[in-house]
């Protein structure tokens, strides 16, 4: 597992930090196969008696800013499962000094399993944030993707009177981009999500998607958990292997706040993440 180093002009002080994991089939269970941590990126890995293997990621700098930089990779090896996410929510604050970037690239061996669920990402007034996902798949590999942003805490009179936000990603299957999208907000944000074609005064949004096989059996459920205030669709990736066929699902959700948006987000991840519970640090 290797980094491609990214040379940074840094003027001040900023955060720039990596952190990579590995994770491989031994013994039966899924465990850690290579850990790497730089500055304030780093990964804690609580104790599970069984289950896939569970990976909190966390930036002790508690947020990002402009300059900053944040880089993760996640390598889940052949038949290995893994489950990563974030200690908490990401913080995007105020920046003067140029945009803060988050990289995260995964790939997924035959027969693995990734479930990627970060907590939200919260947006602050004048916060100037790009963020981009890269997930590799094999043929023969399922992942589980969430990403959800807050824009401006509704509970704290917060709103994002300007902001700059960009989210990319490319997810590939043996090689083949089977999903890509791109979100771009700039300068009058709340005005920007105040339009009916926009998210009609929403300040929550999220977008879920699953990779796996026979995924169109919850595509009724999810649409249920989803209501009125989003939707979702399915698409039928083709057979790989003589099995049964891959598809991919897509959920997006819209909320007027960040409490609304998990009274629906959570009970969604849940059922997509094969009956399992959510890490435990989403509900501390």
């Amino acid at each position: 597992m290797k980094f491609e180093r990214i040379e940074h002009p840094l003027g001040s002080q900023r955060v720039d930090g990596r952190g990579a994991l590995a994770v491989a089939v031994s013994a039966g269970r899924s465990r850690v196969a290579d850990l790497y941590q730089r500055g304030a990126a780093k990964i804690r890995l609580p104790v599970a008696p069984e289950g896939p293997l569970e990976a909190v990621l966390i930036n002790t700098a508690g947020g990002m800013t402009g300059g900053d930089r944040l880089e993760w990779a996640i390598d889940v090896g052949e038949g290995a499962s893994a489950v990563v996410t974030t200690q908490a929510c990401e913080k995007a604050y105020r920046s003067t000094t140029g945009t803060a970037r988050i990289r995260t690239v995964a790939t997924v061996a035959a027969g693995g399993r990734l479930a990627w669920l970060p907590q939200e990402t919260i947006l602050y007034d004048n916060s100037d944030l790009a963020r981009t996902l890269d997930v590799d798949l094999a043929v023969d590999a399922s992942a589980l993707v969430v990403e959800s942003v807050i824009f401006g805490r509704r509970a704290m009179g917060e709103t994002l009177r300007s902001a700059s936000f960009r989210d990319r990603w490319r997810i590939r299957s043996g090689g083949r981009l089977i999903h890509a999208e791109a979100l771009a907000f700039r300068g009058d944000v709340a005005g920007q999500l105040d339009h009916a074609a926009v998210a009609s005064g929403a300040r929550a949004i999220a977008s879920v998607l699953l990779v796996a096989k026979d995924v169109e059996a919850h595509l009724e459920a999810v649409r249920a958990i989803v209501d009125e205030e989003g939707g979702a669709s399915y698409w039928d990736l083709g057979s790989e292997r003589g099995g049964a066929p891959h598809g991919k699902l897509l959920a997006r959700l819209v909320a007027k706040d960040g409490y609304d948006l998990r009274r629906r987000l959570v009970p969604l991840l849940a059922l997509l993440n094969e009956g399992a519970a959510l890490p435990r640090v989403w509900s501390t």
